[in-house]
């Protein structure tokens, strides 16, 4: 296994200076954004069909020493709103293009449409009744989510390119068992960037979530990132929370820096849960912590994991 980082945080600095930081702290990959939500802070969207400006990243990344494990471009393809949609398709295809000259992985979300072809905004269904929810869902599904993504699979599998759908509330795809369920429905190509943090405040066990994904051959990414629930404001509220991410005090979880939501006693078992199923690629550190700065939530997060990382391959069992 190796560490990584999602580049998105390195948003306000030249791409040189991105990667020279990351080879000084000690990281062994980058995750490039691309479009979409993470942005594109260096215009990578469409490079795959400049081979020189392709030539020339390529070169830059390698005398960093660094690989690309992952193009992000978290969206919203099946938007409502036909411009959204266009543009988060647009950048999704490019980053399968720009993928492909990697030999690695495109990160998105699987994205939400409206509950009907007359809505203007995205609606995420959470529950089955009252029954409009129901066929909401339904209409979503079948309509758009699975063609939609059918169609992708296959433009994916021409060039070798795997999708790792990012289980993120909001979307219609939010947890372990919805990405399977896109999967069979879907295509191979498609699978899971396997992100802990989301899972947390839903109550969803990010170990056994590593163990049902495995157990369906479709680890294809892995974040690493930490959430904390905050007791006293959960137990009132509850955690479907839309306060804004600045009211840290107000509200029922927040994200946190690797090993200061949950420590050891989480990420050695997690790790392990992923070695046991195969996966032994690289921890791209999300950094998306309000209480700690740029470098000092990346760089603690980064000596946290260090330590706890598998890297070599497993010896013989010469005890029996």
């Amino acid at each position: 296994m190796q560490l990584g980082v999602m580049g998105a945080l390195f948003g306000g600095m030249k791409l040189e200076d991105a990667l020279d930081y990351s080879r000084k702290i000690g990281l062994d990959a980058i995750e490039l954004p691309a479009g979409g939500y993470p942005g594109d802070p260096w215009k990578l969207n469409g490079i795959a069909r400049d081979k020189e400006r392709l030539k020339t990243l390529k070169a830059k990344i390698a005398d960093f020493g660094l690989k690309v494990q992952g193009i992000a471009v978290h969206g919203n393809p099946i938007h409502p709103n036909a411009r959204q949609a266009r543009a988060d398709h647009e950048a999704h295809r490019n980053a399968v293009l720009l993928a492909g000259e990697f030999n690695t992985v495109v990160v998105n979300f699987s994205g939400c449409p409206g509950g009907s072809p007359a809505d203007k905004t995205p609606n995420w269904v959470t529950c089955a009744w009252p029954p409009d929810y129901e066929k909401a869902a339904e209409y979503q599904w079948n309509r758009v989510l699975i063609p939609y993504w059918k169609q992708e699979n296959d433009f994916a599998a021409k060039y070798g390119v795997k999708i790792a759908f990012e289980a993120h509330p909001g979307f219609c795809v939010h947890n372990p068992e919805l990405i399977v369920k896109l999967r069979k429905a879907a295509g191979r190509q498609l699978g899971a960037n396997l992100d802990p943090s989301h899972f947390f405040w839903q109550g969803i066990d990010p170990v056994e979530a590593a163990r049902y994904l495995g157990e369906n051959k479709c680890i294809f990414h892995v974040h690493a990132k930490d959430c904390a629930i905050d007791p006293k404001n959960s137990s009132v509220t509850g955690n479907l929370d839309t306060k804004s991410y600045g009211e840290i005090k107000k509200r029922s979880w927040i994200f946190r820096t690797c090993g200061y939501g949950h420590g050891e006693g989480f990420w050695k078992p997690f790790i392990s849960m992923l070695r046991l199923q195969g996966y032994d690629g690289v921890l791209s550190i999300e950094h998306e912590d309000a209480l700690m700065s740029l470098a000092e939530g990346l760089e603690k997060a980064i000596g946290f994991l260090k330590p706890l990382l598998i890297r070599e391959k497993a010896g013989a069992a010469w005890w029996f």
